[in-house]
């Protein structure tokens, strides 16, 4: 008798992403291209993606760039131009965009461990570490998990210390009802093929201060004026300069990290389902974490609130032994998988930090047990929950 590909025995083939761009998606990119004449670069659509965004996020502004990355980008140039250098506060767990955002723009890091129970910064570790050089906190909600309390933001409050959530990896996720992204000075979001929605490649800064919404305009597009929607403030700069083409006035060295109409065409696609598709991920997550076997794995996840597009499976004890024979299971399945969970583990490991902070990642012993005993798995909504039970299954009997 064939094992069905829902029980342990026959599981196997399971990418980490699968159908996130769908039919109707393309369709409406290609209805977008019949026109005669399209334009293709940033216009009509984006604009109408921005607000759109906007909407269902919560927010008053928001920008639309061709990658998270350069969301992390613009933030923190148009941060440091408004606020000026010096420290930020950064996560070891999180996208090395984070992490080289704050170095390109030539601020200094300052790193704190995780807190197990949502892969998120360690918030009494933050408070302790916030100073008169600190120029904002860079927060990571790691995998669809909520990293904020109210403890940190009270704290942030009070001092006046801007908050950047980095909500790559949480598209819809909550804290007190509330969706990720609508707490902080500004919040950046990706649309990775691999994340909840997709335009292909594609993120959003988003924020509720209009002079920093001004700024990120500008730096998406060269710095130049004119991208700015402020007619005072086009008005300010082609008086101050009137030997300038009022056309072509550079207020900051920017960059081009603008997106088109058919990513946008997509992204308003995607819009219209992501509330319902994040419904099925959390269902799959929940489902996940109450069928492994907790004395063996760390099930303890703060889940409400969560939104989360990958699976997080973590040992609950380092056991070199049998973390080497699960990924020997995995890959003999073809279950794909990242080891170290979100950006490959503890960050301070990576080369690029390791010339900066030579012994940095041994001060970081919660992180590290991630780096080395966790790993993601695909989670996405055309899963059936008895493939994820099956896929429990497995793991617990390894």
């Amino acid at each position: 008798m064939v094992k069905s590909k829902n029980t342990a025995a026959g599981l196997r083939d399971w990418p980490l992403m699968q159908n996130n761009i769908a039919r109707e998606d393309l369709d409406a990119a290609i209805e977008f291209l019949r026109q005669d004449d399209p334009i293709l670069t940033q216009s009509k659509n984006v604009a109408a993606f921005e607000e759109e965004w906007s909407r269902w996020l919560g927010v008053q502004h928001s920008v639309f760039v061709n990658s998270g990355s350069s969301a992390n980008l613009i933030t923190l140039a148009a941060l440091r131009e408004r606020f000026g250098g010096g420290e930020i506060i950064v996560p070891t767990l999180t996208w090395v965009s984070d992490i080289a955002s704050v170095l390109q723009n030539g601020f200094t890091p300052i790193f704190v461990d995780i807190d197990p129970r949502t892969l998120g910064m360690d918030t009494k570790q933050v408070v302790k570490k916030l100073s008169k050089k600190t120029r904002a906190v860079f927060l990571t909600h790691i995998l669809g998990y909520n990293a904020l309390n109210d403890f940190l933001l009270a704290e942030l409050k009070k001092r006046k210390i801007p908050l950047i959530e980095d909500v790559c990896e949480s598209h819809g996720a909550t804290f007190n009802g509330q969706k990720l992204g609508s707490f902080g000075f500004a919040s950046n979001f990706s649309f990775y093929y691999a994340h909840h929605m997709s335009t292909i490649e594609g993120g959003m800064v988003c924020t509720d201060d209009s002079d920093f919404y001004e700024m990120l305009r500008m730096f998406r597009s060269h710095g130049m004026v004119r991208e700015s929607k402020s007619d005072a403030l086009k008005h300010r700069y082609k008086s101050e300069w009137p030997d300038l083409n009022p056309d072509f006035i550079f207020a900051f060295p920017a960059y081009n990290v603008r997106s088109t109409e058919i990513n946008a065409v997509i992204g308003r696609s995607q819009l219209k389902r992501l509330d319902a598709r994040n419904k099925i991920r959390s269902r799959n997550l929940n489902c996940f974490l109450d069928h492994l076997d907790p004395a063996r794995f760390f099930t303890d996840f703060v889940r409400e609130g969560s939104c989360n597009y990958a699976f997080t499976l973590v040992l609950r004890h380092p056991d070199r032994d049998l973390w080497n024979r699960i990924e020997t299971t995995l890959r003999d399945r073809k279950i794909e998988f990242r080891r170290g969970t979100s950006g490959g583990g503890n960050q301070l490991r990576q080369p690029f930090l390791r010339k900066l902070m030579p012994d940095g990642y041994k001060k970081h012993p919660k992180v590290d047990h991630v780096h080395f005993f966790g790993a993601y798995i695909g989670n996405y909504p055309e899963l059936e929950t008895s493939r994820v039970k099956a896929l429990c299954d497995l793991l617990n009997k390894i």
